[in-house]
């Protein structure tokens, strides 16, 4: 069977996934999320693409960007080639790391891309991994809120006039919205060992108040 042709963006933002195959861990250790991060930054220059979100977890990731000179499929190739040469580097193996080709939606309005953002950065709670957005290190949430590192932030600030604290408590206000109408992995929600140990670690700690 033939594959669905990508949905272009009229505007070239995009809301895009990627997960590992077989849907093992993609990130064994935070130094493996660290890469990451620095591999989009690392292109951000020589493709001029706009980094809006992203969300790492250790099986997948979620990103919301928009394309710059060149073609999302090309931007998404070079990170992936690249993180993937180095993971296999690391960990003595060889072959495909990313599952099939990468998943998108196209993103054509301020509210949809507040929507997507909203939806990305709450998935920590959502999940049980944490009980605040602050908490969380591997998403854009922290550049919102403090220093950034690859988000380009202005364009998100624009849309609330620059008020940095309207912008946080938006993002940081749960509601129903955000699980009606965003693509997403369903999948995604079976948490990994790593996250169990992580929700019992928290719990135990709650439960000896220690």
């Amino acid at each position: 069977m033939p594959r669905q042709a990508r949905k272009k963006s009229k505007s070239g933002m995009y809301h895009i996934m990627l997960r590992r195959i077989n849907h093992k861990i993609l990130f064994e250790d935070d130094e493996d999320k660290e890469k990451f991060l620095d591999t989009i930054k690392q292109y951000k220059q020589k493709s001029e693409y706009e980094i809006f979100g992203y969300y790492l977890m250790n099986n997948h990731v979620h990103l919301v960007m928009k394309e710059g000179t060149e073609l999302l499929e090309n931007t998404m190739k070079r990170i992936g080639v690249s993180y993937v040469f180095w993971y296999n580097w690391k960990y003595k193996r060889s072959g495909h790391l990313f599952q099939d080709r990468f998943k998108s939606e196209p993103i054509e309005d301020d509210k949809y891309l507040l929507t997507v953002l909203k939806y990305i950065h709450q998935n920590p709670i959502k999940a049980g991994i944490v009980e605040e957005l602050s908490k969380y290190r591997w998403s854009s949430y922290i550049e919102y809120v403090s220093t950034p590192r690859i988000v380009d932030r202005s364009f998100v600030l624009g849309i609330f006039s620059n008020n940095e604290q309207q912008l946080k408590d938006y993002l940081s206000h749960d509601n129903n919205e955000v699980n009606e109408h965003v693509l997403e992995m369903r999948v995604d929600r079976r948490v990994t060992d790593e996250e169990g140990g992580e929700i019992i670690q928290r719990a135990l700690k709650g439960l000896w108040g220690k």
